[in-house]
């Protein structure tokens, strides 16, 4: 749910930030072959006609005819929508450029370092509240002063969490070209789940339309996980660390 404030500029800047870091980052990897920068500007290009959609999608009834409309439009975002959308972009653009190395592993490091910076901008807007609880340590005071549940950081933890696994397991080699597929299926279950404790509109009984589409995250990530274990796909053995 989205809480007009004068504090839209810090969310926009940290979403470029966000985009930044993880260009920069990916930029280095592009040395090695030009067609690792395509396929990095069409996954973030399916990323934000994705996020854009499903938040459309999930939230049009809370903003349309309200005097924020065309405001909430044009900045409104889901990272759910940003999955499903950059990773068709990237597969598809792939098979057309003929590159046929595994990237997910280099993603399943860059996402969240995007998303978390990106959920800062979330938490200074105070954007994608969480329910409303009953005062405690845990709760947050949204711009009205009412106590939330902390979604945001919440989400954030997760993020910090995924980024020292997938580092942990690059080292380790450990599910080598399957990591943004754990990613997807681990994201999709958490943001299921979460939802529930999310102050977002219901389109489905007691579902939101994030939650559908997180199933599809999920789903999304079982899939390309069994293609790549049953041999779908080239894990390089030149595949660059981070340094």
């Amino acid at each position: 749910m989205f809480h007009h404030s004068n504090r839209f500029p810090a969310y926009g800047w940290l979403m470029l930030a966000g985009i930044a870091v993880t260009l920069v980052l990916w930029t280095r990897l592009a040395k090695r072959d030009e067609r690792l920068l395509v396929i990095y500007i069409s996954g973030l290009g399916g990323a934000f006609i994705g996020a854009k959609l499903v938040y459309m999608a999930a939230e049009w009834r809370l903003w349309y005819g309200s005097p924020y409309m065309w405001l909430m439009l044009a900045t409104g975002k889901s990272i759910v929508g940003a999955l499903l959308g950059g990773y068709a972009a990237v597969e598809l653009t792939k098979r057309w450029i003929g590159y046929r190395e595994v990237t997910g592993d280099w993603f399943a490091m860059l996402v969240p370092v995007g998303v978390l910076i990106g959920r800062f901008g979330c938490l200074l807007q105070g954007c994608c509240l969480g329910s409303v609880c009953a005062p405690a340590w845990y709760t947050i005071r949204d711009i009205e002063g009412v106590p939330r549940w902390p979604s945001v950081p919440v989400e954030m933890l997760f993020n910090v969490i995924a980024i020292i696994v997938f580092f942990i397991l690059r080292r380790k080699k450990i599910l080598t070209g399957q990591h943004f597929h754990f990613y997807l299926i681990s994201y999709g279950l958490f943001r299921f789940a979460h939802e529930f404790m999310r102050d977002t509109p219901r389109i489905v009984g007691i579902l939101s339309g994030y939650q559908i589409a997180s199933l599809a995250v999920a789903a999304l990530g079982v899939i390309g996980f069994e293609r790549r274990r049953r041999g779908g796909g080239t894990v390089s053995s030149l595949v660059p660390e981070f340094q």
